[in-house]
């Protein structure tokens, strides 16, 4: 293993793979970056200068300008929206409704990416299962021809077994429903431990 700054790089096979990942991570959003559309980077453009320091610097520096000209603090000046600042009110409530919309809309776009991620995964973790499953019998086939004994036969025979996601969801709701009826009826009983 070289070293460098004076730490241990990884080995050169797990430096590959995890280049590989970062690259194929950074494909990935390229690609979704390259799918938006004009309206969704305008949105984005918006939201980002609105979730900002300058945004809130802007805000306080053109109400505050309003309020001080407005309020008669300057004599020079005519007010043109006395108080109590209907203009101000309906400039900001207008702008407040526009300013929700393009949250709401780069929201709703980073929600579809957050889904798309959370399926990436499910299928990782449910090929991880099928591995460790077949790698529980390989290992298990080994130990028999061994002659080592498993002490935990019920337990290795049950983790052996494929996971059915199906049968897992349908599991989650019922579990959900039981404690949604026991918490209307009094407090939860604890759960028994899943089975596979």
């Amino acid at each position: 293993m070289a070293r460098r700054h004076g730490k241990t790089d990884p080995a050169p096979e797990l430096h590959n793979l995890v280049s590989r990942n970062v690259r194929t991570l950074l494909e990935a959003r390229a690609v979704q970056a390259r799918r938006k559309t004009r309206a969704d980077r305008v949105a984005d453009a918006i939201t980002r200068f609105t979730g900002s320091m300058r945004f809130v610097l802007v805000h306080a520096v053109i109400f505050g300008g309003w309020l001080v000209l407005n309020a008669g603090a300057v004599p020079w000046v005519n007010p043109w929206d006395p108080f109590p600042f209907v203009m101000l009110a309906m400039w900001a409530s207008v702008e407040a409704i526009f300013l929700s919309t393009f949250v709401l809309i780069s929201q709703n776009r980073m929600a579809e990416v957050q889904d798309r991620r959370a399926d990436l995964d499910l299928q990782i973790n449910l090929l991880a299962e099928y591995e460790i499953t077949k790698l529980l019998t390989l290992v298990d086939a080994l130990a028999a021809k061994a002659g080592v004994e498993v002490t935990e036969r019920a337990e290795l025979d049950a983790l052996k077994q494929d996971v059915a996601p199906e049968i897992v969801l349908a599991e989650i709701q019922h579990q959900e429903e039981r404690i949604e009826a026991t918490s209307e009826t009094g407090p939860p009983v604890s759960a028994p431990a899943p089975s596979r």
